[in-house]
């Protein structure tokens, strides 16, 4: 983007070193910028300026020392707004006030970045690189925000991955193909998204008022992301509901495939598919008749080479569908759902096929090595899974060998803090989930192999069967409910686990444990263009009087421990907190149940950090879902980079089905787009911000330089190298008649390039 400054407060300070104000932070991929450091009491140090001359001078002299003091250059910036205030209503009186109190000193006003344009002059800054999180010293950090209303949180990974590598991806892929442009669409939710992330909105220490409207801010960007992608997938297939309506001849229900990778793919998809039934017919009674079908019946799927597909049975149960058509009224059945996995066809990167219904069901060759279910285990070639008495996981890496034994057990410990900060109450005791546990089979195989664990923890306080969480009793212990789904596809090494969860306790923290016998070593957590390694937090509280560490961390996408050839992967879709002990566990935090906005008594952070306010919503009561993945993996592919992002994208981005029950012949557009190059992430595919062309973002994951190409089945015209923004545009070779466009990624470089 070109930025070449900024202003840091919170994450910095209090560590030798780190005493002025200016600094030169560089980022993993070489690139500096110069960094103001607030001062301890933030960018609210000057709002208590009055413009009145009898009372300026008192005010002034209680903050100027904090400025000048720690001042590296002769410029100094002196905020004068806050958060929650309106602005300085006399902004050029108090500016000839300070004049008069300074006659030695030039004041002026100005715009932050005219600051930063001069600051920097005639100085040498302090260098610095990292991440940002450690202020405990010097400020309030506020680490504690991260695990604070996590469903939520999740809630907003969920969106913005949808959004993120469907959404927009379709809608650029769809106008390329001569489809309409949905960028009034994309604008539209994009706003409404950037809406719902401001810092503590997104951090979930507000009011429950401000919590609902975020989760309904992101309702609206899924449905207008459904939208969308409805809309694109019927453009690059080249299907008119309209023109279905019309047609004399019956529909040719059919599976749209859609490979969300730049890379082709195959393996095992699960997709559902609906079967008509009976007509809902809606209005007054008019002596019309409803049509009639047959349902479910054994069916297959055949390939566009009329090869048929493999399927397996997972589920299948009575429902309705609606047909929408811009020109018709809806169109409203009873169907039969029918959830299947397939073995899939190879999909091109960014591409499309399409099978078609055939009469009979086409099985899976159960002789071919698959996924099984051998009791309370499931195993394929790459790993067995086991689940065990506590409702944990046993792991058997089968490629190395390794094991892992009590993975994902939850345990529970109070919580006496506040949205901002975790405090464990005084002679907490950790509940760990014990038997029984209920197993049984939900899909035995070959494609998908599935067990489901149910069982409940006495943990936290109780509430009424309301569930208010003004109504807590101490007298009587909270529960909660686990229904935990283990599963397995065939030829895959990732072990796909979903935790529904009703919560009926306060005051509490549920925490899923993951042992790894890899003490020592960092872990590498997910950041949106790259990873960070961390070591475990390990400190002593008194030497932290103002605030106490955390031991935990954020995460997005993926945290990952190895050593050698030993080492496990735990993947989410997006945003986590995870804390990295130094015995070697990784712990998810799957719920941080607290009822105040902020409490002025914690030890852990004495002081109020926001206005006392009853939050029994973020309680986290009822039920919400978390959907995980873990996968052993080596210290080799952790430092390739793109392995586990890679993976990630196969639990998470997996090809998707979209079914179309009024089709009729379908025209799928003939896209093939793939990345290559060892240690490249795609990041993005979306429309250009002007004009038609496509934007194609990808990171280089590693500290190494990374050659990289792009190829294009169909070929391109142009390809430009530009900045995050689209500007600064340089023009890149075309190889192959266009379908070759090659770059360089400088370690941890962003690359952005638009084609047309």
């Amino acid at each position: 983007f070109g930025i070449r400054g900024g202003v840091v407060w919170r994450g910095l300070g209090g560590e030798p070193g780190q005493e002025r104000d200016l600094y030169r932070w560089r980022g993993p991929d070489g690139r500096d910028i110069l960094l103001w450091h607030l001062p301890p009491a933030g960018y609210e140090i000057g709002a208590v300026l009055p413009a009145s001359a009898d009372r300026l001078a008192a005010a002034w002299a209680a903050i100027r020392p904090g400025l000048v003091e720690r001042a590296t250059a002769k410029h100094i910036p002196v905020f004068i707004g806050a958060d929650h205030h309106a602005a300085h209503p006399a902004v050029s009186r108090l500016r000839d006030l300070l004049a008069e109190l300074e006659p030695r000193s030039a004041f002026r006003v100005s715009r932050l970045e005219e600051f930063l344009e001069l600051v920097g002059e005639g100085v040498n800054p302090t260098p610095l690189q990292g991440e940002l999180r450690w202020s405990y010293g010097y400020t309030w950090t506020l680490q504690g925000v991260h695990g604070t209303r996590a469903p939520l949180k999740r809630h907003a990974g969920a969106t913005e991955l949808c959004f993120e590598r469907v959404a927009e991806p379709l809608a650029a892929l769809a106008r390329r193909a001569g489809g309409r442009d949905r960028r009034p669409l994309l604008e539209l939710a994009w706003r409404t998204l950037v809406r719902c992330q401001f810092h503590d909105a997104i951090a979930g220490c507000t009011s429950d008022d401000v919590a609902r409207a975020v989760d309904g801010r992101l309702a609206s960007v899924e449905a207008l992301a459904r939208d969308v992608v409805r809309g694109a997938v019927l453009d690059l297939v080249r299907h008119d509901p309209d023109a279905a309506r019309e047609r004399a001849v019956e529909p040719a229900p059919a599976l749209v495939l859609w490979n969300p990778a730049a890379r082709a793919r195959g393996g095992v998809a699960v997709v559902d598919v609906t079967l008509f039934r009976r007509d809902v017919l809606v209005g007054p009674p008019s002596g019309r008749v409803p049509r009639q079908g047959q349902g479910y019946r054994p069916f297959g799927l055949a390939g566009p080479d009329g090869r048929p597909i493999a399927l397996q049975l997972l589920d299948r149960r009575p429902g309705q569908e609606r047909l929408d058509a811009a020109r018709h009224y809806p169109d409203q059945d009873e169907v039969d759902w029918v959830r299947v996995a397939l073995r899939l066809p190879a999909v091109p990167g960014l591409g499309l096929k399409c099978a078609g219904l055939t009469p009979g069901a086409t099985r899976p060759d159960r002789a071919g090595e698959g996924a099984v279910v051998k009791g309370r285990s499931l195993v394929n070639r790459w790993i067995e899974t086991v689940l065990e008495p506590t409702g944990a996981l046993a792991l058997h890496d089968r490629r190395t060998g390794e094991r892992f034994f009590d993975v994902l057990r939850l345990e529970d410990g109070g919580d006496a803090g506040d949205t901002y900060t975790y405090c464990p109450p005084a002679r907490d005791r950790i509940v760990r989930a014990q038997r029984p546990i209920r197993v049984r089979r939900l899909a035995a195989g070959p494609l998908v192999a599935a067990l489901e664990a149910t069982f409940r923890m006495g943990v936290g306080d109780g509430v009424t069967e309301q569930r208010h969480a003004t109504s807590v009793t101490r007298r009587r212990p909270g529960q909660v409910e686990i229904r935990f789904v283990v599963m397995l596809h065939a030829d895959s090494p990732v072990v796909r686990c979903i935790l529904d969860i009703d919560n009926q306790a306060t005051w509490h923290r549920l925490r899923a444990r993951v042992p790894t016998q890899l003490a020592g070593v960092p872990a590498v957590a997910g950041a949106p263009f790259g990873s960070v390694a961390r070591p475990a937090v390990v400190i002593r509280a008194a030497e932290y009087p103002l605030e106490t560490p955390v031991a935990t961390a954020p995460a997005q996408r993926f945290v990952a421990v190895a050593d050698g050839r030993r080492g496990l992967a735990l993947l989410a879709p997006g945003f986590f907190e995870y804390e990295w002990t130094r015995r070697g566990d990784l712990v998810l935090t799957l719920l941080r149940c607290v009822g105040e906005l902020s409490r002025g008594d914690l030890p852990t952070r004495p002081g109020h950090a926001g206005w006392p306010t009853a939050t029994p919503e973020a309680q986290c009561l009822g039920t919400s879902r978390v959907e995980l993945a873990l996968v052993p993996v080596s210290h080799a592919e952790v430092e390739r980079g793109d392995v586990i992002p890679s993976l990630w994208e196969d639990v998470f981005l997996p090809v998707r089905g979209f079914w179309l029950r009024d089709a009729g012949e379908l025209t799928p557009a003939p896209i093939d787009i793939a990345l290559e190059g060892t240690g490249l992430v795609v990041s993005a595919v979306k429309p250009a911000q002007q004009g038609s062309p496509l934007v194609l973002r990808c990171y280089n994951a590693t500290g190494r330089r990374a050659p990289g190409a792009w190829r294009f089945g169909e070929g391109v015209k142009s390809a430009h190298r530009v900045r995050a923004d689209e500007r600064e545009s340089t023009a890149l070779v075309l190889e192959g008649r266009g379908r070759t466009v090659r770059f360089v990624a400088e370690p941890h470089e962003v690359v952005t390039i638009l084609v047309t």
